[in-house]
């Protein structure tokens, strides 16, 4: 478990209260789960459970993010909001009218900058492969970026920059992990597996970082606010997802920690995680998040995760006309 009190459940089972715990109740027996040392819990297999245990939970500010049988993401379940800010909401609904396409655009910068430190690492150890879309993302993206008039050119731009760092893959992951071409639902191979588990970890963290803030979850900007429920946490997961995804990937990839005939699934291609292979990865994704580093401005050690909530700060910060946002950068860790 991670000190920052989040709890995985891959067993199938029956959650219900016992005094002031959780109890799962699995083929193997019951377990139990303290409250006041949990703050999220994710279901990562089929599990059952009542109106009264979620009243339960509600009560207790616990988040719960559910997860199907084959690992894919289900919906959150969490308390009534308590951070309400009806000054807030109407002035995020105004940003999003008159400042979307500003807002937008400094999440795609973040994007790019933070590709750009991850893939220098490896440029730096003898990559020079690298160059040609190190060069793009410092030159050609930014004059792009200038140029792009609305949501749909963003969009665009976006979507180079991810496709140009997906094609870097092959030059410094081993080939069974090559990514050849991106696919999310379902993933069709070991990498898209790996991204898509990720991406939607660093999401559901997302949204429980959000939930502790006056944020609208509806109202984003990059992102359309009617493609998801929760479309401002895909806006801020956006930057970090290069700095705690990718990174932990590559980590457990060419380190072999993870290997695709160990810890993939062969009955349906490769393109599963099995138990083994999960527990690895969201144990290699709670080291990355919870790691901490000294913050410039803060002058003190603050870990990923909070910083995703200094984000949403920032964020506020912006909408009422306090200070521009810039979201996370890896290189100026702020």
């Amino acid at each position: 478990m991670s000190k920052q009190h989040t709890r995985y459940i891959f067993s199938m089972g029956e959650l219900s209260r016992k005094d002031n715990s959780i109890r799962l109740k699995n083929e193997k027996g019951n377990f139990y789960i303290p409250v006041e040392s949990t703050r999220e819990l994710y279901c990562l297999n089929e599990v059952s459970l009542n109106t009264k245990f979620l009243d339960f939970i509600a009560k207790a500010g616990i988040i719960i993010h559910f997860f199907n049988y084959y690992g894919h993401y289900s919906g959150t379940f969490y308390p009534k909001d308590y951070l309400i800010s009806g000054r807030l909401k109407v002035s995020q609904a105004l940003a999003y009218n008159q400042n979307r396409l500003k807002i937008a655009k400094s999440f795609v910068k973040a994007i790019g900058f933070n590709v750009h430190e991850v893939l220098y690492h490896y440029y730096r150890h003898e990559k020079p492969e690298l160059k040609e879309d190190l060069d793009w993302i410092k030159k050609d993206m930014p004059r792009l970026l200038e140029k792009a008039g609305d949501i749909k050119q963003l969009l665009a731009i976006e979507g180079t920059i991810w496709n140009r760092f997906y094609s870097s893959f092959k030059f410094f992951l081993p080939e069974d992990f090559v990514l050849n071409k991106r696919v999310k639902r379902p993933p069709d191979n070991p990498i898209n597996a790996l991204i898509s588990f990720g991406n939607t970890l660093l999401y559901t963290k997302t949204i429980s970082q959000i939930y502790h803030t006056h944020l609208d979850q509806s109202i984003s900007f990059l992102h359309e606010p009617s493609e998801a429920r929760f479309s401002l946490s895909l806006d801020l997961s956006e930057a970090f997802k290069p700095i705690i995804v990718f990174k932990t990937i590559f980590d457990l990839v060419n380190n072999r920690k993870l290997q695709v005939s160990k810890h993939f699934e062969g009955k349906v291609n490769y393109c599963l995680m099995n138990e083994e292979g999960k527990k690895i990865f969201i144990d290699a994704f709670e080291t990355r998040i919870n790691e901490v580093f000294k913050h410039p401005v803060l002058n003190r050690k603050v870990s990923y995760k909070t910083a995703i909530k200094f984000d949403a700060y920032k964020l506020i910060k912006e909408i009422m006309g306090e200070k521009e946002f810039t979201p996370f950068l890896l290189k100026e860790k702020c």
